[in-house]
């Protein structure tokens, strides 16, 4: 794999730096060498990030950070809207003046700013906007093939934005590895990409009309060319987050019959913004799901603000009201799926 340092410019501990967050986690296309943030130098990644010490040194500055070895600069963040911040920009502009290529997975591509794209010309490296979206030459329609499919479709969602989809479905398919289960994930964010996805698509950066379709095709694909016995699709945003509503595709044109769905019982509002409303009931989001034709399975938690007894306590009181399994993917994994997961299989 490429070495890679990752951008983060004071942002690594807050929810913007999602992208970094995955990364540093795992990744299979990327061996990540660093991190460059501030407000965090000279501590590890990893213990920043979950207290889990991953070797993977937090840098001051670009300059620093060249000691690793890597060849590549990735922007670790994921801001409101996908607007480059602006006070990132010169520490790219170091980046590329010793020969990093950039990667970056924001809507605002670097590739179309004349200085930056000049800078990487004079000092040949790549810069890689990967949220571009495909041609339309390379573009799917849905033909309704994928309603002959027989394998286990399993979508990882949320009833909102950055809980964790994407690393639960990751931490999803280690437990599944570890049980003997073949499964694969179709991957729908560019981090998802980052990280090694193989079969996927970047859902926001692609045209409406073709969503069903590139999603359809992805699962297709990966169905005739792995065999799994279950396909996981990473999540987006939730069904009834006005800023953003997703995840009616991945029921409908994916043919998603089962849910694992990714809860915060401590967030009240989408987004944390009181202004977007409230997040609606568990209860009604099941029922909500259910009517598009597919079935809640499991939760999975995100237990930010909770005390350890806090987690426990909304655990066993979920388990006790809906009758299905619950996860705390992040301090225990997703063993506890197994079971679940192996009876859609029978």
């Amino acid at each position: 794999m490429d070495k890679a340092i990752i951008l983060t410019a004071g942002l690594l501990a807050t929810a913007d730096a999602k992208t970094a967050h995955g990364l540093i986690r795992e990744s299979e296309r990327f061996l990540i060498t660093g991190v460059i943030d501030t407000k965090h130098a000279g501590m590890d990644a990893g213990i920043v990030l979950d207290g889990k010490h991953r070797n993977i040194p937090v840098f001051p500055s670009v300059e620093d950070a060249l000691l690793t070895g890597a060849q590549y600069c990735i922007i670790g963040v994921a801001t409101t809207g996908g607007r480059f911040p602006d006070f990132m920009l010169q520490m790219v502009k170091t980046a590329i003046e010793n020969g990093l290529s950039i990667v970056n997975g924001l809507h605002d591509y670097l590739s179309e700013r004349p200085d930056i794209s000049e800078l990487a010309r004079l000092h040949h490296v790549q810069l890689t906007d990967i949220r571009k979206p495909r041609k339309f030459a390379d573009l799917h329609f849905w033909t309704g093939e994928i309603l002959h499919l027989k394998t286990p479709v399993v979508a990882i969602m949320g009833t909102d934005c950055a809980l964790g989809k994407r690393t639960t479905t990751r931490l999803l398919m280690k437990s599944c590895s570890d049980a003997g289960l073949d499964t694969q994930m179709i991957y729908t964010g560019q981090t998802g990409w980052l990280q090694g996805g193989k079969y996927g698509f970047i859902f926001d950066s692609t045209l409406n009309d073709f969503v069903s379709g590139e999603l359809e095709h992805a699962i297709l694909t990966c169905h005739a060319e792995t065999s799994p016995q279950i396909i996981f699709i990473e999540g987006q945003s939730a069904l009834r987050n006005p800023s953003g509503p997703c995840g009616a595709e991945f029921l409908l044109s994916g043919c998603a019959r089962h849910v694992i769905l990714v809860h915060s019982p401590k967030r009240e509002f989408f987004d944390k913004e009181p202004h977007f409303g409230k997040i609606p009931s568990l209860e009604t989001e099941m029922e909500l799901i259910g009517l598009y034709g597919s079935k809640v399975i499991a939760l999975a938690l995100n237990t930010e603000d909770c005390t350890t007894d806090e987690m426990e306590s909304y655990r066993n009181a979920y388990e006790e009201k809906f009758g299905i399994p619950v996860l705390l993917p992040i301090q225990e994994g997703c063993d506890r799926m197994i079971p679940a997961l192996k009876s859609l299989l029978k």
